[in-house]
């Protein structure tokens, strides 16, 4: 099997993506067409997607060239910064190392130019002229809209509206480049004018958000849809951060015992953790790995491990994944970002045999580990990352309790300076420590399609 070639090029930034699936014992389930239930071929996905993002889904290989152009693009935030939290380590006392990456220095604040740039890339390859998207807490469709602006693709975004009344900011940054950003549900899908029909106060979900986009995307045969986590390709391009970390490790002469990421979708996560399971998967170097999640969107540790949609309208392909169901709407809770009914299927894969755990913590823990963080470290995280910071500081707890020295490693995907409204929410004891009950999930997940394989 192809190794990691270290050093890196001078310029530190990978040349090509790792595939987690050439080195996985068992392949992940395919997806399915969501009328028919027969697997998908490439040709079913050509109304959504560039062929090249349809070939790299289905790809085993073990690595995808980077294009030239979309390395040229890297370079304004590539290679991020790997850190030590030494401060962290002092006030918990704790003979951990804990170490981070951090990919708040992009242009846009998070991990999601990473996959944005390429699939823009890609569609306009093809001669698309426009993208259609959703967002949560605008993290993806702020980093989509830059993509489309430095390549002149227009983007379109249904943000959810919780999060589109909540987060004006990214919302403003996101018309800076040029997108136009409508809340959904809206009156402008069919898929929106149903669900508002029902629930005119509705605070949106992404499943909802995705419906709009993508029934907007196949009216128009200029555009494409893009999304920004969940999906084979997405995982790929976001391993740009775990293969810098392997060589930045290598560099601080550590390795870490175990990885800890924030869990939505599954794309930060994934785009750290899978490098270092790979070498695990082939003997090189045993590693053990910690998804994160909110306890209001518990979909890994809540969920059912089944064929399900992607979206509220039943649109998109059935994918095997942890899900809460297609119909689930999470609680207005501020780690916007997380608030996806259904995991990524690689790592449902990984979680499902055996080679992940996971665990989930409501947003009193989570934001009470990013004050400690910011107070140690001076990074305020985004309301997603607290979940990696919260999973980070408990292991590195459980190292005090027993006396054993061990590394930790976690990927800080964002910074919260358009998060503070979610900060004083926190301070001034307006949050709750919401847990999904269970009685509702019974409820979302009665609605399962019954596809097996």
């Amino acid at each position: 099997m192809s190794q990691v070639k270290f050093p890196l090029p001078e310029d530190r930034i990978p040349t090509a993506w790792y595939n987690i699936q050439s080195d996985l014992p068992e392949a992940a389930a395919p997806a399915r067409h969501p009328a028919t239930h027969e697997p998908l071929g490439p040709d079913d996905l050509a109304p959504l997607f560039p062929m090249a993002l349809i070939m790299q889904e289905v790809s085993r290989e073990p690595w995808i060239e980077i294009p030239d152009e979309v390395r040229d693009a890297y370079r304004q935030w590539r290679p991020t910064p790997l850190y030590r939290a030494r401060q962290l380590e002092k006030a918990l006392d704790t003979p951990a190392r804990i170490y981070y990456k951090y990919e708040g220095v992009s242009p846009t604040g998070s991990h999601k130019p990473n996959t944005a740039v390429p699939q823009v890339y890609y569609n306009k390859a093809e001669g698309i002229t426009r993208l259609t998207t959703e967002t949560g807490a605008g993290q993806w469709g702020s980093s989509l809209a830059m993509a489309g602006a430095l390549m002149g693709v227009d983007v379109q975004v249904y943000m959810v509206k919780v999060s589109y009344d909540l987060k004006p900011y990214r919302r403003g940054m996101m018309e800076a480049f040029g997108a136009s950003v409508i809340p959904s549900p809206s009156e402008h899908t069919e898929a929106g004018r149903a669900i508002l029909a029902e629930h005119p106060d509705s605070p949106g979900s992404l499943g909802i958000a995705i419906s709009e986009a993508v029934e907007a995307a196949v009216q128009d045969p200029g555009a494409h849809y893009a999304l920004g986590s969940v999906l084979n390709h997405v995982m790929l391009h976001q391993s740009v951060i775990g293969l810098e970390a392997l060589e930045q490790m290598d560099l601080a002469g550590d390795y870490p015992d175990v990885i800890v990421g924030a869990t939505g979708g599954g794309s930060n996560f994934a785009g750290l953790t899978v490098p270092f399971i790979g070498r695990a998967l082939r003997g090189e170097q045993d590693v053990r790995v910690v998804a994160v999640e909110p306890a209001a969107c518990p979909s890994l540790t809540k969920g059912t491990f089944a064929y399900d949609y992607g979206d509220t309208a039943h649109l998109t392909p059935l994918l095997k994944m942890h899900t809460l169901g297609s119909t689930f709407v999470p609680p207005s809770i501020h780690a916007g970002g997380l608030r996806y009914h259904g995991m990524s299927p690689l790592v449902s894969h990984l979680h499902a045999t055996g080679v992940i755990e996971a665990t989930n913590y409501n947003q009193i823990e989570t934001f009470t580990a990013g004050i400690q963080f910011a107070e140690a470290e001076g990074i305020i995280p985004a309301p997603e990352a607290n979940h990696a910071v919260v999973g980070a500081i408990r292991e590195a707890l459980r190292a005090k309790e027993e006396g054993a020295p061990r590394t930790i490693l976690f990927n800080l995907c964002g910074h919260g300076h358009f998060d503070m409204q979610s900060y004083l929410d926190f301070m001034a004891g307006k949050l709750h420590a919401y847990e999904y009950p269970q009685s509702e999930i019974a409820m979302a997940l009665a609605g399962l399609p019954g596809v097996t394989g």
